[in-house]
């Protein structure tokens, strides 16, 4: 029996390992930005880490079941207290990258030290032939079930945070149940004592992990918290200050509502002046119902799909006053239909109900800042996107920044070229985010004209006013690119140096 407890030990190991690794990665992201400069080197660190941690195992002779549940409550305390002193050091001070790299090798270093010692705890019980494979088969599994956990159910449920520090306060009860198992082989009292009070220490992180989330919030996006969420896909926090509402997704700005009715009407009303027929609109992405909003403002609009792949942002569209108020009810429209969904898997199919051909489209995704939204910007979306565009029908895709991202904004233009569209690139000022891009697009062979009528009663956009969104300055103008391709993400390179340049 005792065999067998230890061998769920070893999956416990292992999936208390791997969410702290994943822990550390989605916190540095959330922080720093830059999502995969931040998993690469986080993974790298741990592992490497790890196998210092293997090495070192080798210089204890004594005691080997003692220093196993050691590395255990080290690992657990180090792990699951990662995400709190992150959040608190980027809210104190400017080592946040430091403490990083040190807490994740500090936890890697224990990590990779428990299995070494856990073998040989098992090699005095099981020959030594059985040992490795079974652990090692026994590792893996425990890897899977803690990323299935931290994906699917725990990050969802509980956030980044307290994941994290559930997962801590796990691993240190496995190094108590290890005390009880492994009895006979060591002293349990000193041993019980230092858990118990890990425990303690890691149960009051978990009571203040709320508190920590909410400083270190308000010093990220500099406006009190008025609400956040964790869905599956992405952590929504909405600020509110005098100025108004702003919101963040994964730490980035995608509006604030002081100005954001000049980038909503930016994006959607120039393709809705050049488009032969407006009766059907495609809305990918803009979950929080603005560009819907502009999109209602014209009669002719019979149908409306959104497509949005998380849930929780288009339910907290339809439900959240703060939300609901900015999109005027938007998504309650009897017109509109929301589908949750991946755009590029949706947009490769047909749907009942749904429009084959739609007469504008409007693109309103996140900034291609790593490959899983930089997949939505490459030629191949694009072609599909055209196979669902009617006869004079328009596309309208916001574009990042002309100015500050120069060439992530023209691969956009040359990748939805490539793709068998006639392209106009423009621009609007929005002082929220300064600059911004769109590449208003149609199929090659039909006449594009310039936009000359947009609704009347708008606060930015007027007949006279909407052409000369399409004058680009010197300083905008087009650079030689590559353009984004599944097999080589190239925007999402260009995209990640130029706003790294901009920040420093």
């Amino acid at each position: 029996m005792g065999e067998v407890l230890l061998y769920v030990t070893v999956v416990l190991v292992a999936t208390c390992g791997l969410v702290y690794e994943l822990v550390a990665g989605a916190v540095s992201t959330y922080l720093l930005g830059d999502s995969v400069t931040q998993l690469s080197t986080v993974i790298g660190v741990h592992l490497s880490a790890m196998g210092v941690g293997a090495w070192l195992s080798r210089y204890v002779e004594d005691r080997v079941a003692e220093r196993f549940i050691d590395c255990q409550i080290a690992a657990s305390f180090l792990g699951g207290l990662g995400g709190p002193i992150l959040y608190l050091t980027f809210a104190q001070s400017s080592h946040v990258r430091l403490v990083l790299y040190v807490l994740v090798a500090g936890t890697g270093i224990f990590v990779g030290a428990e299995l070494p010692l856990l073998m040989r705890v098992l090699r005095r019980r099981v020959a030594f032939r059985d040992v490795v494979p079974r652990v090692l088969t026994l590792d893996y599994a425990g890897a899977l079930v803690g990323a299935l956990l931290f994906a699917l159910v725990l990050l969802p449920n509980l956030g980044i945070l307290r994941t994290g520090i559930v997962f801590g306060l796990l691993g240190v009860l496995s190094a108590l149940w290890g005390t009880w198992v492994l009895g006979t082989s060591l002293e349990p009292r000193p041993l019980q004592v230092r858990a118990c009070l890990a425990l303690v220490v890691l149960a009051g992180a978990l009571a203040a992990s709320q508190k920590v989330v909410q400083v270190a919030d308000e010093a990220l996006l500099l406006h009190p918290v008025a609400f956040t969420k964790q869905t599956e896909y992405q952590r929504i926090v909405l600020t509110q200050a005098r100025s108004g509402v702003s919101l963040f997704l994964d730490g980035n700005l995608q509006f604030a509502s002081v100005d954001e009715y000049r980038y909503h009407e930016a994006l959607v009303h120039p393709a809705f002046s050049v488009a032969k027929n407006k009766a059907n609109v495609l809305v990918l992405g803009g979950g929080d119902g603005l560009a819907v909003r502009e999109v209602l403002r014209h009669p002719e609009v019979a149908s409306v799909t959104l497509v949005d792949l998380d849930k929780g942002m288009t339910d907290l569209a339809r439900d959240l006053p703060l939300l609901r108020e900015l999109n005027m009810k938007s998504l309650y429209d009897p017109r509109v239909r929301v589908v949750n969904d991946d755009a590029m898997v949706w947009i490769a199919q047909d749907h009942e109900g749904v429009p084959k051909r739609f007469d504008v489209v409007i693109v309103d995704f996140p900034d291609p800042n790593n490959f899983s939204l930089g997949k939505l910007y490459t030629v191949r979306f694009y072609r599909l996107l055209r196979e669902r565009l009617a006869e004079g029908g328009v596309v309208s895709v916001q574009s990042t920044s002309p100015l500050v991202a120069r060439r992530s904004f023209w691969c956009v233009v040359r990748s939805i070229e490539a793709a068998g569209f006639a392209v106009r690139p423009y621009h609007a000022l929005v002082p929220s985010f300064g600059e911004w891009g769109f590449v208003l697009a149609g199929r090659q062979e039909e006449e594009l004209p310039l936009p000359s009528h947009v609704p009347t009663g708008l606060r930015y956009l007027t007949d006279a006013t909407v052409g000369s969104l399409f004058d680009l300055a010197p300083d905008m103008s087009e650079v030689p690119v590559e353009v984004n391709r599944l097999n080589n993400q190239r925007l999402v390179r260009y995209y990640e140096e130029e706003w790294q340049r901009w920040a420093r």
